[in-house]
């Protein structure tokens, strides 16, 4: 299975040039996930946390604490799915999702963490989309 490298993945989440290469690396991702079996439930269960997340995120400052405490909060909680589920398929995603986390989280100030959050968001969307693309069930 081909993971997105630590380079590609810090290019998605903080390089504002970086559409190009999330776009191709997600496609490559989601039919190595689709080909290991990976259901997509087993996405939309964690992309929906993310989605509301990414919901109160907008909501204002004091909001977007929150958010940012729930974001961090993911990180467990995926591990937990990653090990529960019987295939590596749910493994891989979470190997490639929670070094992605990591960059969002370390942002050094509010704005960039919100941009950083964003290339996130489009880069698991990207990746659940290619996924039924390529015949996820």
């Amino acid at each position: 299975m081909s993971l997105v490298q630590s380079g590609d993945l810090k290019t998605i989440i903080t390089d504002p040039d970086g559409a190009e290469l999330m776009v191709k690396q997600a496609d490559a991702l989601a039919a190595d996930l689709q080909r290991a079996g990976l259901a997509t439930n087993q996405i939309r269960a964690l992309f929906g946390e993310v989605r509301q997340i990414q919901a109160q995120w907008r909501m204002g400052e004091k909001q977007q604490a929150l958010a940012r405490r729930r974001l961090i909060l993911l990180k467990p909680k995926m591990a937990y799915r990653a090990k529960r589920e019987r295939k590596k398929a749910v493994e891989d995603l979470v190997g490639v999702l929670d070094p992605a986390l990591d960059m969002v989280i370390a942002a050094k100030d509010r704005e960039l963490q919100t941009i950083y959050f964003g290339n996130f968001v489009d880069f698991f969307e990207a990746i659940l989309a290619y996924h039924k693309a390529h015949g996820g069930n």
